[in-house]
């Protein structure tokens, strides 16, 4: 096809030039229409990626703060401190009872010693002989009677025993409180009793925490 300029210097006839001019115009027309079709694709593409970038940044911002807020809810809850100190187990305490009766019972499984007979009024089993003992002696801090001052002297011990663990190794602490009487006025003086979490009860500090851990810790490590 010729070139305009050799079209507008031949001149066969007025209306086939017309024609090709036409032609031509509607070509320029239909090129400028596509450039300009491209390039409103093109910006719509990078409105496009650029609305899908905020949208992941949304994504990876809500996914941290829901993984937050799981470990709020289902994390180790952290124990707050008040003006007035709760008691740390009463809410599992009965539980922690359960699974101390029945870690004893376990440790006493594979032994075949026979248990003792329980004592007269006593509402627990003794804790088995093969277990190692530490022995606390508690001894008043005075051997004088606070009445009339005279000397005391040891007429018997009261014996208490708390089963304690270290981690595969369960020992008891024995706790020996002489009892200590003024001949003169019989007077009878002893040790006060060593403080405990559950009053009479006969898991130490160490089993109860050691308990708290595996149930509530331990299971978590996988």
């Amino acid at each position: 096809m010729k070139s305009l300029t050799e079209l507008e210097q031949f001149e066969p006839d007025s209306r086939i030039r017309a024609w090709v001019l036409a032609a031509l115009n509607e070509r320029d027309q239909a090129l400028q229409e596509r450039d300009q079709t491209i390039q409103e694709r093109d910006q719509n593409l990078a409105h496009k990626d650029q609305c899908l970038h905020q949208k992941e940044l949304k994504i990876q911002a809500l996914i941290l703060e829901l993984a937050h807020l799981k470990r709020m809810r289902f994390g180790v809850r952290s124990e707050s401190m008040g003006h007035v100190q709760p008691d740390l187990f009463e809410e599992f305490q009965e539980e922690d009872k359960a699974e101390v009766i029945e870690t004893l019972e376990q440790a006493t499984a594979s032994t075949e010693t026979p248990p003792k007979p329980r004592r007269q009024g006593a509402g627990r089993q003794t804790l088995p002989d093969h277990l190692e003992r530490i022995i606390h002696r508690h001894e008043p801090e005075s051997c004088a009677c606070g009445q009339c001052g005279q000397d005391l002297v040891l007429i018997r011990e009261d014996v208490t025993e708390q089963l304690d663990v270290i981690p595969a190794k369960f020992f008891v602490h024995r706790h020996i409180r002489p009892q200590y009487a003024c001949r003169s006025c019989e007077t009878v003086q002893a040790a006060p009793v060593p403080p405990a979490i559950i009053d009479g009860g006969m898991a130490s500090p160490g089993l109860l925490t050691w308990v708290v851990i595996n149930k509530f810790l331990d299971h978590r490590v996988l």
